[in-house]
Order: structure tokens, then C-alpha cells, then sequence
């Protein structure tokens, strides 16, 4: 009986320690998972929030979206004339469905100019821009730098801006951050006696500014009096106020 009781309180401590190592286990592996879960948590916020702070990085390196598409689309090419003034033309178009200002910039400003050096473009409207330039002689027997990049750069830029606005260049300095650089453009010389399309194309183009140039310059059609053959104008209000100062006149009579 004694080893039948001594056995029975072995059973019984047992048990109660059976149970209390249960008890301390759960209240770990529910610690445990709590911890778990809080640090699962943590790891998801921070996850998110590295997640937000590395796409706004990836957004902000991310290229502007252009607003321009410009013909030639990397370099303005300058016939090569050593001591002459030369031109070349570059055609810009508005692919925005906004109303966009565009504005150019030069390295060279002194011998460069652009024509016109801004303003404004309607959605899908497109302009030839002309672009001068003093090609100075070669020093010390350099040389010509035909059908090579020289150093002056031109950089178009552009603004979105509101319908009605007038175009001013100090837009760009108000809202530069709204500010896209559209293209740095490199400066290539072409021989002028050798033909190419290249060449050909600047020809076109060219012409095609100076014919848009002409156009702007004439005055506005008006509808005024017709010319009837050579030197013979009818003002056609003229003749109706003449009728009805005629008919007038014969109702005073026929009333008298």
C-alpha cells in the first residue's frame, strides 16, 4: 500500500506537473505566436512603408513625360560656311492634349538666335522653328568640322499651361517645377556642296519656315467692297443707302 500510495503521489505530482509544464507551454507558444504575429506586423508596415518610399524614389527617377516631338529629334544641322551666317530649322509639335509653352536655350547665345526663341502651342498644333548661327573660320588650320558634333547645344524646353494664356518667358522662372526639358539638341555641320538627305531635308524645312514667316506678315483679309474689273469698286452699302434715300424721296412726293 505504501508503494501502491507512494506510487499514487508519484502520479499525482506527475500529473500536476504534467499539467503545469501544458499550461507554461500554451502560455509561451501563445506568447510565442503573438509575438509572431506583432512581428509579422512590423515587418509588413515597414515592408510597406520601404515599398512607398522606394516607388516614390523609382517615380521620381523616372523621365518626364514629353510633351513635344521635335523633327530632327537629337541635332540641328548647319551647313558649314566659315565667316557666314547660316540656319537651320527645327519642326516642334504639341502631342499633348494641352496647351503647352516652349521655350529655347543655348550654350552660344552670343553667336545664336532662334526664330521665334518661344511660345505657345495649341493641342496637335506644330510650328518650324529657325534656328541662325555665326560659323567662325577654323584656328590654326584646324580641320572643318563636317559631319561632326561641335560643342554649342540648344536645349527646348516646355510648360503646361491654361487656354488664353500669353506667353511671356517668365513663365519657366514662376513654375519651374513644372518645367520639362523636351531634348538638348548637338550642333552637326553638313557640307554644303556635298548632297545628302539630310541636307535636302533642312532645304524643305527651311522653306517651309520662310513661307509660314510670309504668311503671318500679311494683313488680314477683309471682307470690304467688291472689285468689279480694273479700278471699278461697288460699296454695296453705299448703293443700298442711295436706294433708300431715292425711295424716300419719291414717298414725298407721291404723299404731297
Amino acid at each position: 500500500m505504501a508503494i501502491a500510495d507512494h506510487h499514487n503521489s508519484d502520479g499525482k505530482f506527475w500529473n500536476f506537473c504534467t499539467l503545469w509544464q501544458s499550461g507554461t507551454t500554451t502560455s509561451s507558444s501563445s506568447s510565442s505566436t503573438q509575438n509572431l504575429h506583432s512581428n509579422q506586423n512590423g515587418v509588413g508596415s515597414n515592408g510597406a512603408r520601404a515599398s512607398t518610399s522606394v516607388s516614390s524614389v523609382a517615380r521620381s527617377l523616372l523621365p518626364a513625360r514629353r510633351r513635344l516631338r521635335l523633327d530632327p529629334a537629337n541635332n540641328l544641322y548647319f551647313p558649314y560656311e566659315p565667316g557666314k551666317q547660316v540656319k537651320s530649322a527645327v519642326k516642334i509639335k504639341n502631342t499633348s492634349k494641352s496647351y503647352v509653352a516652349f521655350k529655347f536655350q543655348t550654350t552660344a547665345p552670343k553667336s545664336c538666335y532662334m526664330r521665334p526663341p518661344g511660345g505657345l502651342l495649341e493641342p496637335g498644333e506644330s510650328i518650324i522653328a529657325t534656328v541662325f548661327k555665326f560659323v567662325e573660320h577654323p584656328e590654326n588650320n584646324e580641320k572643318p568640322v563636317v559631319d561632326q558634333k561641335s560643342k554649342v547645344k540648344f536645349k527646348i524646353m516646355s510648360l503646361k499651361v491654361k487656354e488664353g494664356v500669353d506667353y511671356v518667358p517668365e513663365l519657366f522662372d514662376e513654375q519651374k517645377d513644372q518645367v520639362t526639358i523636351e531634348r538638348i539638341l548637338r550642333v552637326v555641320f553638313l557640307d554644303p556642296e556635298r548632297p545628302s538627305p539630310v541636307l535636302e531635308k533642312l532645304k524643305r524645312q527651311l522653306a517651309e519656315a520662310e513661307a509660314a514667316l510670309e504668311s503671318r506678315k500679311k494683313p488680314p483679309v477683309e471682307a470690304g467692297p467688291k472689285v468689279v474689273g480694273e479700278g471699278l469698286v461697288i460699296d454695296e452699302w453705299k448703293e443700298r443707302r442711295e436706294k433708300y434715300l431715292a425711295r424716300q424721296q419719291v414717298e414725298a412726293v407721291d404723299s404731297v
